[in-house]
């Protein structure tokens, strides 16, 4: 059994708490990025990015001049930049609470006069208790933090190559900070029926046919790290498609759809975790777009 020595393990009861914490500020940075950029599309005004020293914002209007917020995971500090050559940071450590973490990228950006009000209470997570109130989540332990990372510079470069091969509309590859996980995401070109009860927010991002792929490190009900892919509208009998790597990933039931599951463990035992993770994404994408009806062969880039 070979585990890959490019890919740390990622255990989540190991993190969990800290993986909690890193969640939160996440969310708060999120938050600044939403109510500044302007709108775009399916919600992507609102995703942070990779990036070589962690994750980040992106440029960021704000008045006379950009800001751009990133997460140092090598230094491990909150950096703030403008465009007028102000520098700040935060340094992040155990210890630092949410509470105050708040607390302090609110003073810094006070200081650097960007103004960014937010609905300062987490978004889909429990407890709702307001970041200025959260003294719970105060566990950062940096190796895990900077192993997450090392892991999403390896999924981003691979999903940009995934995304590479399709010319028709494509989501950027980014960390959608309110299920905190990194996505891409493809669309065949046509509108979506509508969806019973939708919120503002799914509406909006599932307004057109869509197949998603992406990673993120576990959670309550998939309580490992994994790579998952799902087509909206769900077409019938998808689950019964092939999936590679045949007998390792597989389909699950996810809130009444069927999804395509790949764990990160099992990536880690392939002797090239690139071409599986590659064969996996491939094989989800197959399985939703013949089943659904779109036009692969205009779609393809064909030139991999």
């Amino acid at each position: 059994m070979i585990y890959n020595t490019i890919l740390p393990p990622l255990p989540l009861d190991a993190w969990v708490d800290t993986k909690k914490t890193l969640h939160l500020y996440v969310q708060i940075i999120g938050k600044i990025r939403l109510m500044l950029m302007p709108y775009k599309n399916h919600w992507w005004h609102v995703p942070l990015y990779v990036n070589p020293r962690g994750i980040g914002t992106g440029p960021v209007p704000s008045k006379d001049k950009i800001f751009e917020i990133n997460f140092d995971f090598c230094s491990h500090k909150l950096v703030i930049k403008t465009s007028h050559s102000e520098v700040e940071e935060i340094a992040l450590k155990d210890g630092l609470c949410v509470s105050e973490f708040y607390i302090l990228v609110f003073d810094t950006l006070s200081r650097l006069q960007v103004d960014a009000k937010i609905l300062a209470k987490p978004y889909e997570l429990q407890p709702q208790t307001p970041f200025a109130a959260d003294n719970e989540h105060c566990t950062y332990q940096k190796n895990y933090v900077h192993d997450f990372w090392q892991i999403l510079c390896f999924v981003d470069a691979v999903f940009k190559e995934f995304s590479g091969r399709f010319i028709g509309k494509c989501s950027p590859v980014h960390l959608f900070w309110h299920s905190f996980d990194l996505a891409v995401t493809r669309f065949s070109g046509k509108r979506a029926p509508g969806w019973d009860g939708a919120s503002k927010v799914n509406a909006e991002a599932y307004s057109h046919e869509v197949i998603s792929a992406g990673f993120w490190p576990g959670d309550e009900i998939t309580t490992e790290s994994a790579f998952y892919s799902y087509t909206y509208p769900s077409p019938q009998d998808v689950d019964q498609e092939l999936l590679l790597p045949a007998g390792i990933a597989r389909w699950i039931d996810q809130r009444g759809s069927p999804m395509a599951l790949f764990t990160y463990n099992d990536l880690r035992k392939e002797q090239d975790p690139k071409a599986a993770l590659l064969q996996f994404l491939e094989s989800a994408y197959v399985a939703g777009a013949e089943k659904a009806g779109w036009d692969t062969d205009a779609l393809s880039a064909n030139r991999w």
